[in-house]
Formats: C-alpha cells, sequence, structure tokens
C-alpha cells in the first residue's frame, strides 16, 4: 500500500507477528470496510470501554486520517498500531502500543480491542502473548504499562495470564464512554517475560 511505502519500522520492515491461532499486522486503506464492519457491530459491546465515539468515526475519511496519525507515530518511534486477524484473515480487533518513552524509562502503553463475535475466545490472549516480544526484542523496551477498569474483569484476567502484574489503581485516569474513570494498572518487564 501507498500508506505504509517509504517508512522504516524498527528491525527495518513492516513486521507481521504470528502467535496461536492469529497473526498481527499494520493497518492498511484496504482494510476499511472489514474494520468499519467490526465497528459498527461490536459498536455497543466497545462502548463501555472506550472514548467516545466521534460522529464520523466509522467513515472512510476518518479512517484515512487515523492511518496517517499511526504513520506520523511509527516514524516518530512513538506509537505502532496492529490489527489481529484470524488463521481465515478475518479482522477481529487491535492492538496499539503507544507512549513509547526512550531514555531512561524505556516503556511503552498498551492496548487493544476486539470485536464482540471474537470476544473471550482467547484470540486478544493470543494476541497480546504475540506482542509481547516485539516490544522487548524488537523495540528493545523494558517496560509495558497496561491500564483497564476495575469492572473489566475479561481484561484483568487477559493481562494477568499474560503476566503482567497490578500495580495499583490510578483515579480518574482516562475519559472513557464520555465520564473520567480509575484504573487498575498493570505492568510487564522484560525480565518478567523470561521467567
Amino acid at each position: 500500500m501507498a500508506f505504509m511505502r517509504g517508512l522504516t519500522f524498527p528491525g527495518g520492515q513492516q513486521p507481521v507477528l504470528t502467535g496461536e491461532g492469529v497473526y498481527l499486522r499494520y493497518p492498511r486503506v484496504g482494510d476499511y470496510q472489514a474494520w468499519s464492519r467490526l465497528r459498527h457491530e461490536s459498536r455497543e459491546f466497545l462502548a463501555p470501554w472506550e472514548p467516545s465515539w466521534a460522529s464520523d468515526e466509522l467513515t472512510k475519511s476518518a479512517f484515512r486520517r487515523r492511518l496517517k496519525r499511526y504513520q506520523r507515530e511509527t516514524r516518530a518511534d512513538t506509537a505502532y498500531a496492529f490489527f489481529v486477524f484470524n488463521a481465515e484473515d478475518t479482522l477481529m480487533g487491535g492492538c496499539t502500543i503507544s507512549n513509547v518513552r526512550r531514555g531512561v524509562a524505556q516503556g511503552c502503553s498498551m492496548g487493544y480491542w476486539i470485536g464482540e463475535r471474537f470476544a473471550r475466545q482467547g484470540h486478544m490472549f493470543s494476541a497480546v502473548k504475540a506482542l509481547i516480544p516485539f516490544i522487548f526484542g524488537t523495540l528493545t523496551l523494558h517496560r509495558i504499562e497496561a491500564a483497564c477498569l476495575a469492572s473489566n474483569e475479561p481484561s484483568k484476567n487477559l493481562l494477568m495470564k499474560a503476566g503482567f502484574r497490578q500495580e495499583g489503581i490510578a483515579r480518574r485516569y482516562l475519559l472513557i464512554n464520555g465520564e473520567w474513570q480509575d484504573h487498575v494498572l498493570f505492568a510487564l518487564l522484560a525480565e518478567d517475560a523470561t521467567r
């Protein structure tokens, strides 16, 4: 895709990350139809866990703006976005590495979403497990942080199963579904992943 031409990625090429029954790759313009359909059908399922959607959230022009933002962030080494697919090449969700910090911190934040019809089947756990070696190996970061609402038991369970440790509560941490909400904070260190 023209969008991706000329980008320099850590490791020298656009990665395709593989996990158990899933693979992750960078979003492309050609993903628009599958992405908008999956997000539309999952809107009520996703709304409690995400920022409020813009009025043009699912339009092609908004999707193109999203891809351009991803491109800028990847070039700046501040964020990396992936779409998650199953073995039949069906889009199931997405993972984002954001707030990449270099220098003495060497850390990032990780977020994810999955379409309702694919939820609670282990797909996102497989995607997160595939993403961890990319973060620690290719990006050479030391710490991955993740946050979820205290009421989001599936997300908390996923993170703990993936080896993350709960570190505390951040009060009114993120603006989710139109309200500033408390979040449970989790982290995984590079040395935790090798144990």
